[in-house]
């Protein structure tokens, strides 16, 4: 747009813009303050649903009332250029898309259908198709209201149940390897920004050289928060790279990342200059120098790191993550602690990054005494 800011769009086979999934989109993206990457994972699940309509014959204004068929043409239509347009599924076939990825693209046209209704874009029935009504009994317990009375909800009809996958944490061993399956002071300084600041790749791709205040009196910076400690702002950046928080935040760094800061300011130094872009992390080995990395090419860099290494599992960056949040409760730091660290603002969402270490769990176990002892502490 002539402000710079960007969302994606759905076009048909003419290359002509969908004007009901332009309008829901751009109001995504402008009135709701949601990320480009959000647009683009909404604009591919209602491109799916459209497609759908087109090679089936059925009006998209209408077509919710087969939402069941859709879902099965998700799980078995290749997403290749819609090349297949027939499949038939034998014995023991994979499907093309799970559970995860299928809920996802309901979850888009859900939205889409909803925003059409709203706009008297399609008939007001369409709701009802989508939704059912339900109680938030199911609802966690955090979620439910403080007068504890029965409340009532729209819940989605059309979901699939998902497999229920954890996400493991890094371990110590196997960051140390990758630390020294470094080759540059740039790429130590990113895998220390992952797994000992908690950053997420987002965060790290998005950070600006002025974020990083590493004086212990930043007071002349105009900054009363004490110590090295390095802000995550949300911006709109030209890598792509977004803070899912909206608000600004700051966060603590160690020695260790401040030792590497200095380290990785050499090597640009010696490479670009005193000059280029104000990204903290740009390319060194490979145009166009100078630019901002991406966050894909953070996780790209943790693969190959952990390939590098000889690890016996692939590692993605938000496992390293959780192995920043372990780290800080093994440590003996608590909840509210881990949540401030990650940035999260509901104390519930920090209890998934725990992975206690199997040490504390013993621990924890021989702390609990036994019969014997506690018969003889009542004889006594």
């Amino acid at each position: 747009m002539p402000s710079g800011t960007r969302y994606w769009t759905v076009v048909d086979d003419d290359l002509v813009v969908m004007e009901s999934a332009d309008r829901f989109l751009r109001e995504l993206r402008l009135a709701r303050d949601r990320a480009e990457s959000t647009t683009k994972s909404y604009a591919e699940g209602v491109s799916l649903f459209l497609r759908w309509c087109v090679r089936t014959g059925r009006d998209w204004r209408t077509a919710v009332r087969d939402m069941g068929l859709f879902m099965l043409w998700l799980k078995w239509t290749p997403g290749d250029g819609g090349q297949h347009v027939t499949v038939v599924p034998g014995p023991g076939s994979k499907p093309v898309r799970g559970q995860s990825r299928i809920n996802k693209v309901l979850t888009a046209v859900r939205m889409f259908l909803t925003h059409a209704v709203v706009n008297k874009a399609v008939p007001a029935w369409v709701l009802e198709q989508l939704y059912e009504l339900g109680d938030d009994r199911d609802l966690p317990y955090e979620a439910r209201g403080e007068n504890g009375g029965l409340r009532y909800r729209l819940r989605a009809r059309h979901r699939l149940q998902e497999p229920e996958t954890d996400v493991d944490r890094a371990s110590d061993e196997e960051i140390v390897a990758m630390f020294l399956a470094c080759r540059s002071a740039r790429d130590r300084l990113i895998l220390l920004l992952l797994a000992r600041v908690g950053l997420r790749r987002g965060q790290t791709a998005g950070l600006h050289r002025t974020d990083l205040h590493l004086l212990m009196d930043s007071r002349s910076l105009g900054c009363a928060v004490e110590g090295a400690h390095l802000h995550v702002v949300r911006r709109q950046n030209e890598n792509n790279a977004w803070s899912k928080r909206r608000a600004s935040v700051w966060f603590p760094v160690d020695f260790l990342v401040v030792q590497a800061f200095d380290q990785y300011a050499v090597e640009r130094f010696e490479l670009l200059g005193a000059g280029g872009s104000d990204f903290l992390l740009v390319n060194l080995f490979r145009p166009p120098y100078g630019s901002p990395v991406t966050p894909d090419a953070i996780g790209e860099l943790v693969e190959s790191l952990a390939r590098r290494a000889g690890l016996d599992r692939p590692i993605s960056p938000h496992m390293c993550r959780h192995a920043m949040a372990s780290n800080v409760a093994d440590a003996g730091g608590s909840l509210d602690e881990v949540q401030a660290l990650l940035g999260q603002k509901n104390p519930a969402s920090a209890r998934p990054y725990l992975h206690p270490k199997a040490a504390r769990l013993r621990e924890a176990v021989e702390r609990v005494p036994s019969p014997r002892q506690l018969s003889e502490g009542e004889s006594r």
